[in-house]
């Protein structure tokens, strides 16, 4: 975006070389486009967008509440109308959606302000930061893992999932107090009253199994345990030490058993798909799944992105991943 005069009230959001510069104006701390500006701004149809739109709400991906809002326009035929606009949030969100030239253009120059966001943000409250060294060394092995792990091929297409896990956690850690509290929190703040119990875990398995080999998406492979690993897992969630369990909450729970399972392989196949529905299983059983507004605490590109790097990870990284999947579950 260059500088250029703008209209006060008015900012440019985006502006490619060859168009569109779409101008808004910023409401309550962020901006707002209806479905044509946001087809105008992808270069695409506007029934797209309204498709897509309506995809994240039905996935809770975002909060309908949050982020649409009825706002009166002026028409074509000069009659004042009531429409949708939607929230940065959601503009966002589609744009990482859409399938043109011009989305991934977008996305190119949103992972790019997003980066330097990040950077900059962190380098403005270093000198707050050293006053709590400890804090900071821990905040820095979060960042530097989730942007070390983003060079990664295999996390190839998800640099914008790995961006928002980024963005995100350094804002919860903030948000809390936590240097004030000198430590960096892992959540503990459930007390889960759902136990996931061996046998009912497998029959999970067993239907998840039957549904993807009638999708052709999996093998006779998948599920397949490899010795008794995970009811060994299932046991080390729930182990106890001096009559205490080591891992007291939900979160801790929830955290532990997505990484064990895609990091122990208990199964020949499907060990990340298998981690991540069971863990998706255990917080719904648990009513933690979602929060107050009925949006998921994890949407599933971020689970995906949170799979692939326990995946990739190395085992001295397990601290700083439980943290990091505790604090989103904590928010």
């Amino acid at each position: 975006m260059k500088n250029q005069k703008v209209k006060k009230g008015e900012i440019i959001i985006y502006k490619s070389p060859k168009g569109p510069e779409i101008r808004v104006k910023l409401e309550k701390n962020t901006i707002w486009l209806d479905a044509r500006l946001i087809a105008e701004l992808f270069n695409v149809n506007r029934p797209a967008i309204v498709k897509h739109i309506n995809n994240i709400y039905k996935s809770k991906e975002l909060d309908r509440k949050s982020t649409c809002s009825i706002l009166e326009q002026v028409a074509a035929d000069n009659r004042i109308r009531k429409m949708n606009f939607y929230n940065l949030d959601m503009i966002i969100s589609v744009g990482y959606r859409v399938n043109s030239k011009r989305a991934t253009q977008f996305r190119v120059w949103a992972t790019k302000i997003l980066k330097d966001y990040l950077v900059k943000g962190y380098s403005i409250n270093r000198e707050r930061l050293l006053q709590a060294q400890d804090q900071i060394k821990e905040i820095q092995n979060a960042i530097n893992l989730l942007r070390e792990k983003a060079k990664r091929k295999l996390l190839t297409g998800q640099e914008g999932e790995i961006l928002d896990l980024l963005a995100n956690y350094s804002k919860t850690l903030t948000l809390l107090g936590q240097y004030d509290k000198k430590k960096i929190l892992l959540i503990k703040k459930t007390k889960g009253k759902f136990i996931l119990k061996y046998n009912e875990a497998t029959e999970v398995i067993l239907q998840i199994k039957k549904d993807l080999v009638a999708k052709k998406e999996a093998g006779s492979l998948f599920g397949q345990e490899s010795g008794e690993k995970f009811k060994a897992i299932l046991g080390n969630i729930y182990q106890t030490f001096k009559r205490k369990e080591l891992y007291f909450s939900l979160e801790e729970k929830a955290a532990h058993l997505l990484y064990f399972i895609i990091k122990d392989h208990p199964f020949v196949d499907g060990n990340k798909r298998i981690g991540s529905f069971l863990f998706i299983y255990f917080l719904d059983k648990n009513d933690c799944l979602y929060r107050k507004n009925g949006e998921r605490k994890i949407n599933n590109n971020t689970l995906v992105s949170l799979s692939l790097l326990i995946a990739i990870s190395d085992p001295k990284d397990k601290d700083s991943l439980i943290k990091i999947i505790t604090n989103f579950l904590g928010k």
